[in-house]
């Protein structure tokens, strides 16, 4: 007696724990707020967490992007860019994203319930090396400029513009040849000479190593700044590089071209922090702290180049060029200009996420609706309550009473399952739902097994009692074989399935546990229970 006290004691216990965790509660997670900055807040929700298919949302592949350059370590890239991934999309605010590798070349991302999957992509992809550079100040470019020219014309980059100027014009190469000492006047000529497209495009800003290009006349400069023969011409030690937004300029809109010293001052591998924020004067800036080591180099820099211009670039963008007033430590900040605050909150999130190791493309992307997932809910649903409600006619019809203790025992199995999936925070996926109804016929199994050797047992003139433990402790080996076999193939497919795939593992691996637990021990528990009110029972309703 004291032994069936402490089963209906344990059964009464897990049915107290399921009914918890299975109850709304208060959690602190990440939201989308109203001005598309990501934070904490909180809201009330069962524990029960919905995975891509049923909420919709977006699919993502990724793969090492070899356009520019060949990766010779695929499977090294992709393990280090699989963590500033995961890191991105933790912060991201998206709840329960899946981030995970696929072979040596691929990396999966799932983001349930995802609503901007364009700035998902976005953040997924951008690279986010952040470093600082002076601005040249000692007139390299402009010396080099009318080499510039020379060889667009020479080796036929482009359509130059039709020259109506005397002989003695076309020859700037001879005049700066014969030039006198004064390399600043040469500087001058160089730079006001319309004779080609980089002096015809380029106008000084005031500010040393910064150009103005009209926009209409960017992608004809960039062009030839990607050619081979323009790269080997420019001064050496030097790098060139788009302002990161157009800007108005005498009524008109154009991109700021900057000549940086090559060797940066400092690069963000010493940031620590980084958050949005707007100020008054400056709009939307993104303020960046670095630690102890970075804020030593950072001082020491920029107190060797006081009132120079230092450009801050972001994946060789250059995001401004503030003038170094006194040396700075371990803050800082990155001006935005005219961006949103959602555009400094996601500089922010890559930046203290880090750099990806190796550039990213995006392979293949699915978007799934919400009103797919509503739909596959309900159907869910209605598939579920259907298959439950004929297991339950078929067990009460055959069986009897016996299918009336397998009804309870299958009604707790039901609850089990589903507490146990929300305490370990699975995920639960269309895939999940059919591995949960599949897991229902599986737990019904056991019953029948042990039904069926029950009557066997009573055929051959046993007691009900004795054909009761006999049909229990002879079906056993059959019911263990069945569900360490189903287990296995679920591990396997959780080990190496994504998404879906996983998310039906798990619910099956769950249903599976609960179904030896509730279809062996609770039934027999309540087998015990009728014994115990029945000592002299004569016949079983089976």
């Amino acid at each position: 007696m004291s032994n069936l006290k402490y089963r209906i004691a344990l059964i009464i216990g897990l049915v107290a724990l399921s009914i918890g965790a299975l109850v709304p509660r208060t959690v602190i997670e990440r939201v989308k707020r109203s001005d598309g900055s990501i934070g904490f807040d909180t809201v009330k929700r069962v524990p029960l967490k919905r995975g891509l298919d049923l909420q919709g949302g977006m699919h993502l592949t990724l793969e090492p992007d070899e356009s520019k350059a060949v990766i010779t370590d695929k499977a090294g890239a992709i393990d280090r860019a699989l963590k500033v991934v995961r890191t991105r999309i933790d912060e991201f605010g998206v709840a329960e994203p899946v981030v995970q590798r696929v072979g040596n070349d691929r990396i999966v991302v799932e983001l349930p319930g995802i609503d901007d999957p364009e700035r998902a992509a976005q953040v997924v992809q951008k690279s986010a090396f952040l470093k600082f550079q002076i601005t040249d100040k000692t007139q390299s470019f402009e010396r080099v400029i009318p080499r510039l020219n020379s060889i667009v014309k020479e080796k036929k980059l482009g359509v130059a513009a039709p020259d109506v100027r005397g002989d003695s014009a076309k020859k700037p190469g001879l005049t700066s040849l014969f030039a006198g000492k004064d390399t600043s006047k040469k500087a001058d000529t160089a730079a006001t000479s319309t004779d080609g497209p980089f002096t015809r495009h380029l106008q000084a800003s005031g500010v040393p190593g910064m150009f103005y290009v009209p926009t209409t006349a960017q992608a004809e400069i960039d062009s030839y700044l990607q050619s081979a023969d323009i790269i080997a011409a420019l001064p050496p030690g030097k790098d060139v590089r788009w302002g990161a937004d157009s800007i108005p300029n005498a009524g008109k809109a154009v991109r700021a071209l900057y000549v940086l010293d090559s060797r940066p001052i400092i690069t963000g591998e010493y940031l620590t922090d980084a958050k949005p924020n707007q100020v008054p004067i400056e709009g939307t800036v993104v303020e960046f702290q670095l630690n102890n080591e970075g804020g030593r180099r950072f001082k020491n820099e920029t107190g060797k180049h006081v009132k120079d211009y230092m450009a801050i670039v972001l994946d060789d963008r250059v995001m401004s060029a503030p003038i170094i007033q006194s040396a700075i430590s371990t803050r800082g900040q990155i001006t935005m200009g005219g961006g949103s605050l959602q555009a400094a909150s996601d500089l922010a999130l890559v930046l203290r996420a880090g750099a990806l190791p190796v550039p990213l493309r995006i392979a293949e992307v699915r978007n799934i609706g919400a009103s797919l997932g509503e739909d596959s809910i309900r159907q869910g649903m209605l598939a579920g309550v259907l298959a439950v409600a004929l297991i339950i006619a078929i067990l009460l019809v055959y069986y009897r009473f016996s299918g009336f203790l397998a009804v309870c025992g299958l009604l707790l199995y039901v609850l089990y399952t589903l507490a146990a999936l929300a305490g370990f925070g699975a995920v639960l996926t269309l895939p999940g739902i059919a591995g949960f109804i599949l897991s229902i016929g599986i737990a019904v199994d056991a019953n029948v097994l042990i039904f069926e050797r029950i009557r066997e047992e009573i055929v051959h003139g046993k007691t009900v009692r004795t054909a009761i433990e006999e049909g229990f402790r002879h079906a056993m080996p059959a019911i263990v074989d069945t569900s360490v076999s189903t287990a296995l193939t679920a591990a396997v497919l959780y080990q190496y399935g994504t998404g879906p795939v996983k998310g039906f593992a798990v619910t099956l691996l769950a249903g599976i546990t609960a179904s030896l637990f509730t279809g062996v021990f609770v039934v027999r528990t309540f087998y015990l229970i009728w014994l115990s009110r029945n000592k002299t029972a004569q016949a079983l309703s089976i």
